[in-house]
């Protein structure tokens, strides 16, 4: 019950989550810092009194491996919010980032020595086939008569110039892509010799890096101005007028503690297939929603890259496999 739960929570608060960091991002591509730093207070502040017990309670990791952790969560973080500064819409934004399976498949060989079957290299050949630059590059400026940041903000006009920001957006979510990965592993071999602890692993992740938001806070200072100057809008249920950019913060951080907090406790209640296809169903819900609700334009051979994303991870995860091994099975008895 706790896991179809946690299942349910984890589509409501991720893609809700989704839906109002595209609300933001569309209007202010540049507002990444202040909304990381809400996130990272919020579930900080929470753990703090629920989890830490207002400081009386020790960790039961010792705290060098959460600063290597922690180190390596709060890159991921900044570096995947800083892609939308430039020219990365919010679908290849979701779809590039559908690629973790691929950055762990390549680290668990190299650190891991994790040997893989051939349906397996199968699916990440497939998986990464559409995520070549050049590729992705013509489908931007030729797939449709809306270029993919053609209403992106931060659009210049200049095509040169343009290009070499979003192989910049290209590079940075790469980067987080392998640093997500690497950090996976770490945990990985931490909770094997510690035990699982999600609650005190969300805590520590949030709260250790809190005082680095030091060096951003002039940026968060300004877009918290710019945040102040937005439309107003009236907040529902509570019935008070806010400026529409602080509501849409306030979901934001909301619904990304649920996002995060249900796919921890997804992790202990389930086994990592059942958590990656989950995570990947979602990001595919989150993809429709997105292309549907703000009319982000996708052309068919974005549709062929999804679908590449998509079939790719279930060769990779094996469950084809699966799937006709139980048919043979069924043939044998």
């Amino acid at each position: 019950m706790r896991a179809v739960l946690a299942v349910c929570m984890v589509f409501v608060g991720c893609c809700s989550n989704v839906v109002f960091l595209e609300l933001i991002v569309s209007e202010i591509p540049s507002a990444a810092n202040i909304i990381t730093f809400f996130q990272f207070f919020f579930i900080s502040v929470e753990g703090f009194i629920f989890t830490a017990k207002l400081g009386t309670k020790a960790s039961v990791i010792p705290l060098r491996y959460y600063v290597l952790m922690v180190a390596m969560f709060f890159v991921v973080q900044v570096v995947n919010m800083q892609a939308f500064n430039f020219n990365i819409s919010m679908p290849l934004h979701m779809i590039f980032r559908s690629g973790s399976l691929v950055a762990n498949l390549i680290l668990g060989i190299i650190i891991l020595k994790k040997s893989e079957t051939l349906i397996g290299f199968i699916g990440h050949m497939d998986r990464v086939s559409h995520l070549r630059p050049e590729g992705l590059w013509f489908e931007s400026h030729h797939g449709s008569r809306s270029c993919e940041w053609q209403d992106n903000p931060g659009h210049t006009g200049d095509a040169a110039y343009d290009y070499l920001m979003w192989l910049v957006g290209l590079g940075l979510l790469s980067f987080a892509l392998f640093m997500s990965a690497w950090m996976g592993i770490f945990q990985e071999q931490t909770y094997s010799k510690f035990g699982k602890h999600p609650s005190e692993a969300l805590f520590y992740n949030h709260a250790l890096p809190l005082p680095v938001f030091l060096l951003l806070a002039s940026d968060i200072y300004s877009h918290a101005g710019i945040f102040n100057q937005s439309a107003p809008m009236l907040v529902p249920v509570i019935g008070i007028t806010l400026p529409k950019m602080w509501v849409y913060l306030i979901f934001n951080t909301l619904t990304q503690y649920v996002c995060i907090r249900s796919v921890f406790v997804l992790t202990t209640e389930c086994a990592s297939l059942t958590v990656t296809l989950v995570v990947t169903l979602r990001k595919f819900v989150s993809l429709i929603f997105s292309i549907m609700y703000f009319k982000n334009p996708f052309t068919v051979q974005h549709w062929i890259g999804t679908s590449c994303v998509f079939v790719g991870t279930l060769l990779f995860t094996e469950v084809i496999s699966l799937g006709r091994q139980k048919k043979t099975e069924k043939k044998r008895q």
